[in-house]
């Protein structure tokens, strides 16, 4: 069994936790060099929704590898574009101070609804190329990021004991006054029954799934993002911060910032 799951649990643990650096690593380097950053970035996501309609039809532990993998360059597409500011939102204002209920989510999602939308359009062009093909790795990594990736951003915006704004830089600071630091909301629980729920799913179909072949490696490694998506949760409730993973791209990145703050033309 460790045999069999072993190598597609570690290969997403290292996966995320190496795209996610480098995506926040590129997003630290100096303003003058964005575009061409986010347009090698798109050059990048391009190839990998072909690399996923090509891997849609193959069965094998390979082709479960490499959905998963373009599905990840296609997320980290995604994440650069929001981060630089070239897809967010129409709004880029702190909360107002007397905003509350309706209002403050209103206004909440009008700093990124174009990255939702852009994630969601995304997410429907997957199952669209993917649609009947026995390889579905892509969408179900993908639809667990998007699904657990609403929740924490639903949960920041509710309240939490402990979040980290680390990553944001100076020109989406404005998003900080949007979260909320509480001891408890009621989505919480859901969150993490809702998350537990699909690791169980995806773990028992991987231990179903004849073994090497693309269900059992890419549930295995939609399993293995749904429980990094939990421990990412959890972080909202632990007294430390989960920034100290990402130490080494963070390295130098106040000075370039301070350097250049503004926002992507």
């Amino acid at each position: 069994m460790i045999s069999a799951h072993g190598p597609p649990l570690l290969f997403a643990l290292f996966a995320w936790w190496f795209s996610t650096g480098v995506v926040l690593w590129l997003d630290r380097q100096p303003r003058t060099s964005a575009n061409l950053r986010l347009l090698a970035a798109t050059a990048i996501g391009g190839a990998a929704l072909v690399g996923i309609a090509r891997s849609a039809t193959d069965t094998s532990a390979m082709g479960a590898y490499a959905a998963f993998s373009c599905a990840l360059a296609i997320w980290a597409w995604h994440e650069l574009s929001f981060l630089s500011g070239a897809v967010a939102g129409p709004r880029t204002e702190p909360c107002p101070a007397g905003a509350v209920g309706w209002l403050r989510f209103r206004l909440a999602a009008a700093t990124l609804i174009y990255h939702e939308i852009a994630l969601a359009v995304t997410g429907l062009i997957l199952l669209a190329i993917t649609w009947g093909q026995p390889n579905q790795t892509a969408v179900w990594c993908y639809g667990v990021l998007f699904v657990m990736r609403i929740s924490a951003k639903l949960n920041l915006f509710l309240g939490v004991p402990n979040f980290t704004d680390d990553f944001l830089p100076p020109h989406l600071a404005y998003l900080k006054s949007y979260f909320r630091r509480r001891a408890f909301n009621a989505l919480f629980p859901v969150s993490v029954l809702g998350g537990l729920a699909i690791a169980v799913a995806s773990a028992t179909g991987a231990l179903a799934a004849e073994t090497g072949g693309a269900a059992q490696v890419g549930l295995t490694l939609t399993f293995a993002l749904v429980s990094l998506a939990l421990v990412e949760h959890a972080f909202m409730i632990a007294p430390f911060r989960d920034s100290v993973l990402w130490r080494w791209a963070s390295a130098g990145a106040s000075n370039r910032h301070l350097q250049d703050p503004g926002r992507m033309p």
